[in-house]
C-alpha cells in the first residue's frame, strides 16, 4: 500500500511539474495579447488624431494663399507692363512683385507671358533668378493660359527647392468671347515650416502625391523617394514633367507586414533611416491637393505594454500557484495528521496492557526531563543577569574615557593660560614691591581676562563631542592673532624666536566664536614653538590672504616638520608625535573640531624648505557685524 502511494504522489507531482510551466507560459501570453490589442487601439487613435490635426494645418496653410495670385493678375501696374514690355523698364514691377513677396511671407512670385518665358520676378537680383527662363512644360502655366487656376508641387529648376505653386491668368482683355489670356501670375510658397512643426511629434510623418513620392517628411532622409518601387513608365512621365528635377526617388524601403485596422497597417523598412523597427501606418487622403499624409507611429510602447503585462500576468499567476500550494500541503498535512492520529489509535489499543508499566517509567522520565529543564532556565537567567551587568559596565566605561579625554583636553588648552598668570602674577608683585600700582593693576587685569579665558576654553571643550550653538559674531583676523601672540611674548623673547607677519593692511573679517578661534590659534602657535625648540634660528611665521572668498590663517614653522606616513592621522585623538609624557595628542583633533563647528577647515602640509605649515580656512566676512555694548566692551581688546 506503501508503494502504490508513493507511485500516485510520484505521477501527481509530475503532471503539476508539466502543467503549472505550460499554464504560467498560456497565461503570459494570453494578456500579452489583451494588452497588445489595446496598446494598439489606444496607439492608433493617438494616430489618426495627429494625423487628422497635421493634415487640416497643412491644408490651411496652403490655401491661405490661393488667392494671391488672383489679387495680383489684376493689379494695374502687372497689366500695364504685360501690355508692352519690351517698351517698358521692368524694374519697378520687380520690386513691386518682391514687396508682396516680403508682405505674404512666401519664396518667390514672378510672371510669365503667353509664350511662357519670364519677364518680371520677386527674385530678380538673385544669381538664380525666374527671369529669362520658360516654364511651358509647368503645368501651372498650361492651367492658367487656359483661363483656370493652376497648382503644382515639386522643385524648382532654377533653386531645386521643394514648393508649392499657384498660378492665375492675367487677362487685359476679357470681355471679348474668345478672348485668351495674355499671361501668368504665379506665387511659389515653401513648406520648410510645416515640416519643421512636425519636428516635435513623436512619429514619423510624410506626403506622398499621386505617384507616391515622399514629397514632404519631418525626418530629411525620407525626401524625395518613392515609397513603392516605381516603373519605367512613370519614371519617364516623372522626367518629362520635371517634377523632382534629376532626382533618383530610390524607394524608401517599406515593407507592409499585417493589415491591422480599415486603412491601417504594420510596416517595417527593410533599409534606410527607419529600418530596424516595426511601425503602425494610417493614411489620409488630402483630396483638394491630391495628396495622402501618412504617419507611422513607433511600436515600442505596445511592446512595452505586452512586456509590462506578461510579468504581471505571470506574477500573479504565480501568487496564485503559490496560493494554491500552500492550501494543497495544508491539506496534505492534515490528512497525514489524521492518518497518524488513527494509526496512533491502533498502537494504543495494542498496548494498553502495557500502559500502567510505560506511566510509571515515563513519569520518572519525564520528572527528569523538568529538572533538567528547571536548571537550564535557571543557567540562562543567571547569564542574562551577567549579560546585563557586563553592557553597563561597558557603558560606565565609554563614559570614563569620554571624561578622561575631555579632562586631558581642559588640561591641556589651559597650560598655556596658567603659565601666563604666574608671569603676571610674579610681575605683579614686583611692581607692587616698587610702588608701581598703574602697572600692577594692568598685570591684574590681565590676570582677570586670562581667567575668563580658562572659563570660557573650559566650557567650550564641554562641547567637543556635539554640535554647539555657539553665538556667532565678525571678528577681525589680525586682532585675534595678536591676542593669541600675547600669551607668548615672554617664551618667544627668551627663546629668540622671529615673528614673521605677513597679512593685508586692511582688516579682515570672518564670522565665527571669538573664543574657540583663539584657542585653536594658541594651540597652533604652541605646538609650533614645541617643534622649533632645538632649531638653532628659530622662526615663527603667521600669514593671513584672502582665496575664493575664504580667509586662509596659516602658522609655518623651520623646525624639522611632520613625517609623510603620520599626515593622515595628525588630526586622529590621542595621536602624537611627542615623546612619551610631553602630551596626549588631543590638542589637535580638538583643534579640527573646532574648525569643523566654526564652518572651517584645518589642514597641514611640509614646507618645501622645511617645517610644517597648518592653514585655517573660514569664509570671509565682508562687513563687521553691529554688537551690543556690552560685547563691545568686552571684546575691544582683539577684536
Amino acid at each position: 500500500m506503501t508503494s502504490h502511494y508513493r507511485l500516485s504522489t510520484g505521477r501527481w507531482r509530475l503532471f503539476w511539474l508539466i502543467c503549472i510551466p505550460i499554464g504560467l507560459a498560456l497565461c503570459m501570453w494570453q494578456a500579452a495579447q489583451l494588452a497588445r490589442e489595446q496598446a494598439l487601439s489606444n496607439l492608433q487613435d493617438d494616430a489618426e488624431n495627429e494625423l487628422r490635426l497635421s493634415a487640416a494645418n497643412l491644408n490651411g496653410y496652403l490655401l491661405r494663399y490661393d488667392y494671391l495670385p488672383r489679387m495680383l493678375a489684376t493689379r494695374e501696374g502687372v497689366q500695364r507692363f504685360l501690355d508692352s514690355p519690351e517698351n517698358q523698364d521692368p524694374m519697378p514691377l520687380n520690386l513691386l512683385l518682391d514687396r508682396f513677396r516680403f508682405t505674404a511671407g512666401v519664396s518667390d512670385v514672378y510672371l510669365l507671358d503667353r509664350h511662357a518665358d519670364t519677364i518680371a520676378a520677386s527674385n530678380w537680383h538673385r544669381p538664380n533668378t525666374f527671369i529669362g527662363q520658360n516654364y511651358a512644360f509647368r503645368s501651372y502655366y498650361t492651367d492658367a493660359i487656359s483661363g483656370g487656376q493652376g497648382r503644382f508641387y515639386g522643385l524648382g529648376v532654377q533653386s531645386l527647392e521643394r514648393g508649392y505653386y499657384f498660378s492665375a491668368p492675367v487677362w487685359l482683355d476679357d470681355t471679348s468671347p474668345d478672348a485668351r489670356p495674355d499671361g501668368v501670375i504665379v506665387v511659389k510658397v515653401l513648406l520648410d515650416d510645416v515640416e519643421e512643426s512636425w519636428a516635435e511629434q513623436d512619429a514619423e510623418l510624410f506626403v506622398t502625391d499621386s505617384d507616391n513620392i515622399i514629397f514632404m517628411a519631418n525626418r530629411p532622409e525620407l525626401r524625395m523617394n518613392a515609397l513603392y518601387p516605381l516603373s519605367d513608365d512613370q519614371r519617364e512621365s516623372l522626367r518629362e514633367t520635371r517634377r523632382y528635377a534629376m532626382e533618383p526617388l530610390s524607394p524608401s524601403g517599406i515593407e507592409l507586414l499585417t493589415p491591422y485596422d480599415q486603412g491601417s497597417y504594420l510596416v517595417s523598412f527593410t533599409h534606410g533611416p527607419l529600418s530596424g523597427e516595426r511601425y503602425l501606418s494610417l493614411t489620409r487622403p488630402l483630396p483638394e491637393l491630391d495628396w495622402h499624409m501618412h504617419i507611422l507611429k513607433p511600436l515600442t510602447p505596445v511592446i512595452n505594454a505586452q512586456w509590462i503585462a506578461a510579468l504581471m500576468a505571470g506574477g500573479l499567476y504565480g501568487v496564485v500557484a503559490l496560493a494554491c500550494g500552500i492550501g494543497w500541503q495544508r491539506l496534505r498535512l492534515r490528512r497525514e495528521r489524521e492518518a497518524f492520529a488513527e494509526r496512533e489509535r491502533q498502537t494504543l489499543a495494542r498496548v494498553r496492557d502495557e500502559l500502567e508499566v510505560s506511566v510509571e517509567r515515563r513519569t520518572r522520565d519525564l520528572v527528569a526531563s523538568n529538572q533538567r529543564l528547571s536548571d537550564e532556565i535557571e543557567e540562562r537567567r543567571r547569564a542574562e543577569a551577567n549579560l546585563r551587568q557586563t553592557q553597563d559596565e561597558l557603558i560606565q566605561a565609554a563614559k570614563l574615557a569620554v571624561l578622561g579625554q575631555l579632562a586631558a583636553g581642559i588640561n591641556h588648552e589651559l597650560n598655556q593660560p596658567l603659565a601666563a598668570i604666574r608671569a603676571y602674577a610674579e610681575n605683579a608683585r614686583q611692581f607692587i614691591e616698587l610702588a608701581r600700582i598703574d602697572k600692577a593693576d594692568a598685570n591684574l587685569a590681565q590676570i582677570v581676562e586670562l581667567t575668563q579665558r580658562m572659563a570660557d576654553i573650559s566650557a567650550q571643550l564641554r562641547q567637543f563631542s556635539r554640535k554647539s550653538s555657539e553665538r556667532q559674531e565678525t571678528i577681525s583676523v589680525q586682532a585675534c592673532i595678536e591676542y593669541a601672540l600675547r600669551l607668548f611674548h615672554s617664551r618667544l623673547r627668551d627663546d629668540g624666536i622671529t615673528v614673521v607677519q605677513q597679512w593685508p593692511d586692511e582688516t579682515l573679517w570672518v564670522e565665527g566664536d571669538l573664543v574657540r578661534l583663539e584657542q585653536v590659534l594658541v594651540n597652533l602657535i604652541s605646538n609650533a614653538l614645541q617643534a622649533i625648540k632645538e632649531v638653532s634660528s628659530p622662526m615663527l611665521t603667521l600669514s593671513v590672504e584672502i582665496k575664493q572668498q575664504q580667509v586662509m590663517i596659516s602658522v609655518a614653522d623651520n623646525g624639522p616638520g611632520i613625517p609623510e606616513h603620520h599626515l593622515g592621522q595628525i588630526f586622529e585623538p590621542f595621536f602624537t608625535t611627542k615623546a612619551p609624557g610631553s602630551g596626549l595628542g588631543l590638542g589637535l583633533s580638538i583643534s579640527s573640531r573646532i574648525m569643523e563647528d566654526l564652518g572651517g577647515k584645518l589642514q597641514v602640509t611640509n614646507q618645501p624648505t622645511g617645517g610644517a605649515r597648518f592653514t585655517i580656512a573660514l569664509p570671509c566676512s565682508t562687513t563687521p557685524n553691529v554688537l551690543p555694548p556690552s560685547s563691545a566692551k568686552g571684546n575691544s581688546n582683539h577684536a
